[in-house]
């Protein structure tokens, strides 16, 4: 049998579980074949064993932690490392992964100070971090040196915001009110949540106000069906084909089945499936712990009030039933009435857009959820399961949606649209008045304009559209040009994680803007000993490289009077540029 080492997949590919076993490369999940074509190569020989060590082996990188050091380099700043961790979409105070070094550290709130026995303070030694920090080390290896699965997460968010900002202002659509609950809700409530599958967050608006997800159950029960039973039980009942009708016709397809899990007849077969041979309190109580899990353990709720409406107004949906019934569509000896009970309680499951963010993000990463990395369900179930949301998730709209936003969606008449970005995040946008097709009149605009921005259609790739933006960019993909003004500006701003990033790419330093000025005029420019330091002990840069003034990071030193950065300069080597140009003119 080969032995796999995956520890340095972990990083790329975070969806591989701590001591994961796979016995072929067969039964390695597609999401971490397509993601790491190393990995594939090192196992098309047959058999291997991929193991991977534990979190508790990994210490945080040395290089990262000294940027978080004070100026002795003996106690870490553990403000900054917080502040660091937000700027990059990580939540510490609500982050699963972090919760045991946050109870160890006792920061408060703020993340200001740290509680101690021997009272407040800001800082504590390096060895203490490392200790604690023991148990996240690979996710803020990650976190702290911006190598997510969206690098600028800042600049990816800024563009969300004004999305939101503009469609606050629209307005158009009308609250669902075939039962009272959905009319009542108030219009304006506009929420929009992310959550990347590295558990990157952000969010805009309404996102802590609960909502029934309603139709958004129907992706979520298919996929812990499949999940549960596999692909050929669960087509027993259920077809695979978009209907061309409304989500609530009475019909079935040519096999004499729901012609798909997302419209109300497929939904209801699927109920009856969905543990089957339990009692009913039994069968609600698996369906939303397996919710809960999606969500992180974050909020799932229910509303009462709703399911007893649905439930009153039900006469289209029992007609489907007793026909699905007559057809003889669902498994042996089950119980109609129980079935449709299940199916409008999990329509009346509650949700925020937080947390549905984080089921959208637990289907876009491969089942396993980002922010707990538990193996929710199966990657198949979800390969499965997002195929049909892009065909068939968005109601009579299902075919132009493919068409102009590309992605898997599913929608609920509470307004809430689930988007998947496989590999890449989920979202959740939910805004209550619906189109004329039952889908969030706002949601839709949102949907579009998160397209038109970002490359994320399913088939921007074969366009290769460059007026969009692919977050997902790394260093590696960046163009001359945009290393050397991106390198500038780091140095300018002390943004010592960015360069530490580039570091790690292998990127030149010494390479010069249009004015032959390097990183290293520009962190002298700007009084940044710290930056220098960097550059010159870790970037290798050549102190004495001449701008086209012919002046050295050392006359820049001399010329804005930072002495601290001149006295360094002159202890590695540093000359003036006329010192420089008459000793070649001497040695001519």
């Amino acid at each position: 049998m080969t032995e796999v080492n995956v520890e340095a997949y972990h990083m790329v590919v975070p969806q591989i579980s701590i001591n994961d076993n796979f016995s072929t490369k067969e039964s390695i999940p597609n999401f971490i074949v397509s993601t790491s074509p190393v990995l594939e190569n090192q196992v098309l020989d047959g058999v291997a064993t991929l193991s991977l060590k534990n979190d508790d082996t990994k210490d945080i990188s040395p290089t990262l932690l000294n940027l978080f050091t004070d100026d002795n380099g003996d106690h870490v700043m553990v403000h900054k490392v917080l502040a660091q961790l937000k700027r990059n979409g990580i939540r510490p105070f609500t982050d699963i992964r972090l919760e045991e070094m946050m109870n160890r550290l006792s920061v408060d709130p703020e993340g200001l100070t740290i509680q101690s026995e021997i009272g407040v303070k800001k800082t504590v030694s390096v060895a203490e971090f490392k200790e604690v920090s023991h148990s996240c080390a690979l996710l803020l290896n990650k976190a702290l040196s911006s190598n997510m699965i969206i690098p600028d997460f800042q600049g990816f968010c800024s563009e969300i915001k004004n999305i939101w900002e503009d469609l606050k202002k629209c307005r158009g659509g009308k609250n669902a009110d075939y039962i009272p609950q959905l009319s009542r809700v108030n219009p304006n409530y506009l929420g929009i949540s992310v959550c990347t599958i590295d558990g990157q967050r952000c969010s805009f608006g309404d996102t802590d106000i609960p909502f029934c997800i309603q139709s958004c159950s129907k992706a979520l029960n298919y996929a812990i069906n499949v999940a549960e039973h596999g692909p050929d039980f669960v087509h027993q009942y259920l077809g695979k084909e978009p209907s061309g009708v409304g989500f609530n016709q009475i019909g079935l397809d040519k096999n004499g089945l729901p012609h798909n899990p997302m419209i109300n007849p497929g939904a209801i077969s699927s109920c009856s499936i969905l543990k089957k041979d339990e009692c009913l309190a039994d069968r609600f109580d698996f369906a939303t712990s397996e919710y809960k899990k999606m969500a992180g353990e974050e909020f799932i709720g229910f509303s009462n009030a709703t399911f007893l409406s649905e439930k009153s107004e039900a006469d289209r949906n029992f007609a489907i039933g007793y026909y699905l019934k007559e057809h003889g569509v669902f498994p042996e000896n089950v119980n109609l009435s129980e079935t449709l009970d299940l199916y409008f309680q999990l329509c009346s499951v509650e949700s925020t857009a937080d947390s549905a963010a984080v089921i959208s993000g637990t289907l876009a990463n491969g089942g396993v959820c980002p922010t707990t990395k538990e193996v929710c369900v199966t990657a198949d179930a979800v390969r499965n399961t997002l195929s049909l949301m892009y065909s068939c998730g968005m109601y009579d709209y299902s075919g132009e949606w493919a068409f102009e936003v590309g992605l898997p969606a599913k929608s609920g008449v509470a307004g809430s649209i689930f988007i998947v970005v496989p590999g890449v995040m989920g979202i959740c946008v939910w805004s209550p008045p619906l189109d004329e097709l039952g889908n969030s009149y706002r949601g839709i605009l949102f949907a579009k304009k998160l397209i038109e921005k970002f490359a994320f259609h399913q088939f921007d790739t074969v366009q290769g559209d460059v007026k969009k933006i692919d977050p997902r960019l790394q260093i590696r993909q960046e163009t001359r040009e945009m290393q050397i003004n991106n390198m500038l500006s780091a140095s300018s701003n002390n943004d010592l994680v960015l360069l530490t990033r580039y570091i790690e790419s292998g990127v030149d330093f010494n390479m010069p803007d249009y004015d032959n000025r390097t990183a290293l005029h520009l962190a002298v420019c700007n009084g940044h000993l710290n930056v220098v330091r960097f550059l010159v002990e870790k970037g290798k840069v050549d102190v004495n490289f001449l701008d086209r003034w012919q002046s050295t990071a050392l006359d820049e030193a001399c010329k804005y009077e930072f002495e601290d950065i001149r006295s360094y300069l002159e202890k590695k080597g540093g000359l003036e540029g006329d010192v420089i140009l008459q000793r070649a003119t001497m040695q001519y």
